[in-house]
């Protein structure tokens, strides 16, 4: 049973394998993302069952652009169906979304279902749910460093002592408190078998908890889901210092 003291407040999950899950079945590449997406909603109503109150997934990276344009444009006419088919759901679990990313890259419905998604659940204070799309960490370090720079950069010109610390970069990220003010990641779960970060949440995970499953993501259940949950109560933190007894 897992202790609800001990729970995971964030949670990140790198949703890996849908493209192999397709390719086990000769199926095209998109319908393994039409069933990772399945498998994305079950995730969602079970963290926020379980009581987390941040669970933010890798949809879609900076360097996916890179895939086949029909691979591309068919992640993309999913978040249309995901909002089409799931909006009230996610209204009645009181679901909050985020976009974590430049979504206004992407083609116009796409866009269009976002805003309507981010607009709906605005006033939903339940599970945040965030969605890193067009993300990466690097080009979200980048951006924010440029803005702290516009800011301290007034900041010089009216005499002020410059002095730049980690909650200055912070603030700026898309998580920051100048966005959304997310806490950093508790847990970081990577599904497949890869083992490897793969530009997601660079900053911010500096001392989460990582774990990994050979599970395809589409084949991610909810009751793995806690199992992991619930292997991470058991897990001693100690952020680089040491526990009293082992001083």
């Amino acid at each position: 049973m897992i202790d609800k003291n001990k729970l995971p407040v964030h949670v990140g999950i790198i949703m890996d394998g849908n493209g192999r899950w397709a390719k086990q079945r000769m199926l095209p590449r998109v319908m393994g993302h039409n069933a990772g997406m399945e498998a994305m909603k079950k995730i969602v109503i079970a963290a926020s069952n379980m009581g987390i109150k941040h669970l933010t997934v890798y949809a879609f990276s900076t360097e996916n652009w890179k895939r086949s344009v029909e691979e591309v444009n068919g992640i993309f006419k999913l978040i249309v169906k995901y909002v089409n088919s799931e909006l009230q759901e996610l209204i009645d679990n009181n679901v909050h979304i985020n976009i974590l990313g430049e979504y206004d890259m992407l083609p116009q419905d796409s866009v269009e279902a976002i805003d309507k998604l981010l607009s709906s659940t605005a006033g939903d204070d339940g599970l945040t749910f965030n969605i890193a799309l067009n993300y990466g960490g690097r080009d979200e370090i980048v951006k924010a460093v440029r803005a702290l720079y516009e800011e301290k950069k007034n900041q010089e010109e009216q005499g002020v002592f410059i002095e730049i610390t980690e909650d200055d970069i912070s603030r700026y990220l898309y998580t920051g408190s100048a966005n959304h003010d997310i806490p950093d990641p508790d847990l970081i779960i990577r599904t497949s078998g890869e083992e490897r970060m793969s530009n997601f949440l660079v900053w911010q995970a500096a001392y989460s908890e990582l774990m990994f499953t050979d599970t395809l993501w589409p084949d991610f259940t909810a009751e793995e889901f806690e199992q992991m949950v619930e292997k991470f109560t058991h897990r001693n933190r100690r952020f680089g210092g040491r526990k009293e007894e082992d001083k």
